[in-house]
C-alpha cells in the first residue's frame, strides 16, 4: 500500500501511520528535502510542549479585564473546558467591540503557520474578524517588508521579491557572472512558504557553474557560498552593500560602460542619479575608493569586480536579509540602478532578481496562481499598522506616524487575538515588547505549543498541526500542488483554527458570513473549483477534486519558455509599461521626494546605519542574525534537532576577550542581553558575530534572556519612514564571559 504524501514548509514527505499514530516521515522520493527536518515531524507532533487543552491565566480567569497584565508569563495557566473557553473569548471580543470599538481589537498572525492554504492561520484570522465587523490588521511582512514598499515606487510592484524571478534555465548558458549580495546560503533552500516538491537549487547552481557562470559572493560570511559554485568571496562590513553598488555604478560611468541608451528608453530619473554618483548634488563622488573605505575592503578587490561585470552577461541578486536593516530600502534600489546602468534588464540571464539565496525554488520555473487561497473579506474598520510596529502601537496609542506617503494613527489596543505566529520570536527588542505586552486588557492565542507568546496569554486555545487536518498546499514557485490528507486525529483536545472560529462565529452571530454554510471538505472542494478555472485559462486540465485526493499530487506542466524578469517590458515598454508614475524603472522618484522624508532621498543613496562597524566603540561587534541550519524560524525548536544557542566569531576575536571556544558568554546590547556559548570560524569576517534565530525566548531578570534568542538584542527601529519595516540586521553587541 502506498504511503500517504503530505507537505510542510520544509518539503513534501511520505508518512507512516500505525494504529492511528504517526510513526515515521521521510522526504518524498526525488524531492530532495532535508531528511533530518522531515524526519522530526513525529517528534514535533507528539512533543510534550503541545498545548493539550484550553487554558486560562489564573488571575485573568478571576478578574478578567481588570487583572494585572504584568503578571502574564508568571501567573499559573489553568486548564478549562472548551465550552467555557469559547464563551470567555466570545464575551471578550464583543465587550471590547462595544466599549472601545473595532479598532481596539488587534488580530495578529504570521504566514508560516501552515503549508496548507485553507488552514492558513492568518487567512482564518482575517476572515473571522472581517466578518465580525472589523479589527486592526497588519500590512507588510518581516521577510521583505522594506523591499515590498520601495519596489512599488521603482518598478511598480513587489513581484520581484514576492514571486517573479529570472529562471535558472535562463541563467545556465547565458549568465557569465552572477553577483550575489548577501550570499546564496544553501541552508535557506531547505524551506519555502507553502512547501515545495522539488529542492533542486544545488543542482541549478552546479549546472550554471558547469556551463561557465562565474559566481561572486558579497557577504561577511563565507558559508553563504554554495559549494557547487566555486565562488569568489568578497567580505565587506555589514550594512555597506549600498555603498558598494553605488561605487560600481560610478565606475561603470567612469569607464564609459554605462548603457545610457537603456536609461533613456526604459528608465526615468537617470540624470538625478548620475548627478549624485558624480558628487554634483552633495560634493562626494561615489568612487570605488569611497565605497572601499566604507566597506573596509581593498579597492583592488572592487576594481577586479568592476572588471568582471564590465563585460559579458551579468545577473545581480540580493538576499532578503540585506533590506532588513536601517535604510534597507536602499540596497534593492541601488541594485536595480546598477543593473540598469549595465543595460541587461529583461535579457536572458541578465538584469536583477531578489531572493535566490533566501528560500527554496526562487527561479525554479513554475506556473503561478494555481495554489488556492481562502477568500478574505474587507476590513470594515479600515485600519492596519505596519507589521513591525507592534510595540510602537502598544506604547503610543493615538500617536500618528508617517508611512509610505500616508499616515497611520495607532489605536488604543484593548484586546490582542493571535493565531499562527509567535511575536516573541520574530519581533525585535523582546524585553521592551514584554513590558508593553502587559497593557492590553486581554490576550487570546491559538497555539500548538507552549511558546513564549502562549505563556504570556490570558486564554489559550490548542490548535492542530497540518498533520491533523486535510488541506491543499503548495508554492507558486514550485511545479506541484498537493492534497494534504489528514494523517492522524488531533493530539489532545486540539481543534482546527477554522473550527474554533466557526464556534466563535456561532456565539457572536456571524456564522453564516464566516462559514458560508461550508465545512472543511466543502471549502476544499470550493477552493479547488477556483484552481480548475484558473488552470483552464492557462490551457491546462487540472484533475478533479476527488482525483487530486486520490493522486495526492498534481505535477503542473512548466511554462513553455523560461521566465525572464521584465522581458515583456524590455520588448515593448509602451505596451507593457510598469505601474510607476512614469511607466518606467524609476532611478529617481519624484513621488518619494514629495513625501519629504529626511531618511529616504528621492534616489538610491548611501546613509550610514544607526549602528554599524563605522561607529562601533571598543570591542563592539556587528551582530547578524539568520535562520538556523535545521529549523524554520523557531519551528522544530521543540525537537532533538534543537541545539544550544551559540554566537560565532572569527578566531581573532577570542584573544581580545580572553575567551576560548565553547565558553559561556553574555551577549549584550543597549536593549538587553542573552546567553550563548562562543564558537569560532575562519568563514566569519573579523568584527562580525553570527547568531541563529531558532532559540525560544525565555526571558529572565535584569533583561537577560536565558533562552538565547538574539532578538533580545536587536533594535526595534524602522528601516525608514517610508517602509517602517524591521531593521533587525542593524545591531552592535558586546561579548563577555559568564561564570556559569
Amino acid at each position: 500500500m502506498a504511503k500517504p504524501i503530505s507537505l510542510c514548509h520544509w518539503g513534501a514527505f511520505e508518512a507512516e501511520v500505525s494504529k492511528g499514530r504517526l510513526t515515521a516521515t521521510s522526504p518524498w522520493k526525488g524531492g530532495g528535502a532535508d531528511a533530518d527536518m522531515i524526519g522530526a515531524l513525529p517528534e514535533l507532533v507528539y512533543s510534550d510542549r503541545r498545548v493539550s487543552q484550553p487554558h486560562a491565566r489564573e488571575s485573568w480567569l478571576r478578574h478578567r479585564d481588570r487583572s494585572d497584565g504584568a503578571a502574564r508569563g508568571r501567573d499559573k495557566m489553568i486548564p478549562i473546558d472548551w465550552d467555557l473557553a469559547l464563551q470567555l473569548a466570545a464575551e471578550e471580543v464583543q465587550r471590547v467591540r462595544d466599549t472601545s470599538g473595532y479598532r481596539s481589537i488587534f488580530a495578529g498572525s504570521y504566514g508560516w503557520s501552515s503549508a496548507g492554504r485553507f488552514h492558513h492561520a492568518r487567512s482564518q484570522v482575517r476572515r473571522f474578524f472581517g466578518t465580525f465587523g472589523g479589527f486592526t490588521d497588519q500590512v507588510g511582512n518581516y521577510s521583505w517588508g522594506a523591499a515590498q514598499i520601495i519596489l512599488q515606487h521603482v518598478v511598480g510592484g513587489h513581484e520581484a521579491v514576492s514571486g517573479a524571478a529570472t529562471s535558472w534555465d535562463s541563467i545556465a548558458g547565458n549568465t557569465d557572472t552572477l553577483v550575489a549580495f548577501g550570499g546564496l546560503n544553501p541552508k535557506n533552500w531547505r524551506v519555502t512558504s507553502g512547501g515545495a516538491g522539488f529542492h533542486h537549487m544545488p543542482d541549478h547552481i552546479e549546472r550554471a557553474h558547469r556551463k561557465g557562470t562565474k559566481f561572486v559572493i558579497v557577504s561577511p560570511v563565507a558559508d553563504d557560498i554554495p559549494p557547487q559554485s566555486n565562488a569568489e568571496w568578497i567580505a565587506p562590513r555589514p550594512g555597506t552593500d549600498t555603498a558598494l553598488m553605488l561605487g560600481l555604478c560610478r565606475e561603470m560611468l567612469r569607464r564609459n560602460r554605462a548603457d545610457l541608451d537603456f536609461l533613456d528608453r526604459f528608465c526615468s530619473g537617470g540624470d538625478t542619479l548620475i548627478s549624485y554618483l558624480e558628487g554634483k548634488s552633495d560634493g562626494q563622488e561615489k568612487s570605488l575608493e569611497w565605497a572601499a573605505g566604507i566597506a573596509d575592503i581593498p579597492v583592488e578587490t572592487l576594481m577586479a569586480l568592476a572588471d568582471r561585470i564590465e563585460t559579458g552577461r551579468v545577473m545581480l541578486t540580493a538576499s532578503w536579509s540585506l533590506q532588513r536593516a536601517h535604510h534597507g530600502e536602499q540596497t534593492h534600489w541601488a541594485l536595480i540602478a546598477l543593473a540598469a546602468l549595465l543595460g541587461q534588464i529583461g535579457l536572458p540571464g541578465g538584469g536583477f532578481t531578489f531572493g535566490y539565496g533566501s528560500l527554496n525554488a526562487v527561479g525554479q520555473g513554475a506556473r503561478k496562481g494555481l495554489v488556492p487561497s481562502l477568500p478574505i473579506p474587507g476590513n470594515p474598520a479600515n485600519m492596519a499598522i505596519p507589521v513591525a510596529r507592534l510595540a510602537d502601537m502598544l506604547e503610543n496609542p493615538g500617536k500618528t506616524i508617517a508611512f509610505n506617503g500616508g499616515h497611520v494613527t495607532f489605536p488604543d489596543t484593548k484586546l490582542i487575538y493571535w493565531a499562527g505566529g509567535n511575536p516573541f520570536h520574530h519581533a525585535q527588542d523582546l524585553f521592551r515588547l514584554e513590558r508593553l505586552w502587559a497593557r492590553p486588557d486581554t490576550i487570546i492565542v491559538h497555539e500548538q505549543f507552549w511558546t513564549a507568546t502562549a505563556k504570556r496569554a490570558d486564554l489559550v486555545f490548542p490548535a492542530t498541526t497540518s498533520l491533523e487536518r486535510s488541506d491543499i498546499g503548495g508554492s507558486s514557485r514550485d511545479p506541484h500542488v498537493f492534497f494534504m490528507p489528514k494523517l492522524i486525529d488531533p493530539v489532545g483536545q486540539a481543534r482546527n483554527d477554522f473550527d474554533i472560529f466557526s464556534d466563535l462565529a456561532d456565539l457572536t452571530g456571524t456564522s453564516s458570513t464566516f462559514t458560508e454554510g461550508r465545512d472543511e471538505d466543502a471549502w476544499l472542494k470550493h477552493l479547488w473549483r477556483g484552481t480548475e478555472e484558473k488552470a483552464s485559462r492557462q490551457g491546462l486540465a487540472a484533475p478533479e477534486f476527488e482525483t487530486l485526493k486520490e493522486q495526492n499530487i498534481w505535477h503542473v506542466a512548466p511554462p513553455e519558455t523560461p521566465e525572464i524578469y521584465l522581458e515583456a517590458f524590455r520588448r515593448n515598454p509602451a505596451e507593457h509599461a510598469l505601474e510607476t508614475p512614469s511607466g518606467r524603472i524609476e532611478l529617481a522618484s519624484p513621488r518619494i521626494s514629495s513625501f519629504g522624508y529626511d531618511d529616504v532621498p528621492g534616489h538610491p543613496a548611501w546613509m550610514a546605519p544607526a549602528e554599524w562597524l563605522g561607529n562601533a566603540q571598543g570591542h563592539e561587534l556587528a551582530l547578524l542574525t539568520r535562520q538556523p541550519k535545521k529549523f524554520l524560524h523557531s519551528q522544530l525548536g521543540q525537537t532533538s534537532l534543537a541545539e544550544a544557542p551559540t554566537i560565532c566569531v572569527h578566531p581573532c576575536e577570542l584573544a581580545k576577550r580572553t575567551l576560548a571556544e565553547g565558553d559561556p558568554v553574555r551577549v549584550s546590547s543597549p536593549r538587553g542581553a542573552c546567553l550563548a556559548s562562543i564558537t569560532v570560524s575562519q568563514m566569519v569576517r573579523p568584527g562580525v558575530a553570527i547568531m541563529e534565530t531558532g532559540p525560544w525566548f525565555v526571558g529572565g531578570p535584569a533583561d537577560v534572556d536565558s533562552g538565547g534568542n538574539p532578538n533580545a538584542l536587536t533594535p526595534d527601529i524602522a528601516t525608514s519612514t517610508l517602509a517602517q519595516a524591521t531593521a533587525a540586521q542593524t545591531c552592535l553587541v558586546t561579548i563577555e564571559p559568564v561564570a556559569d
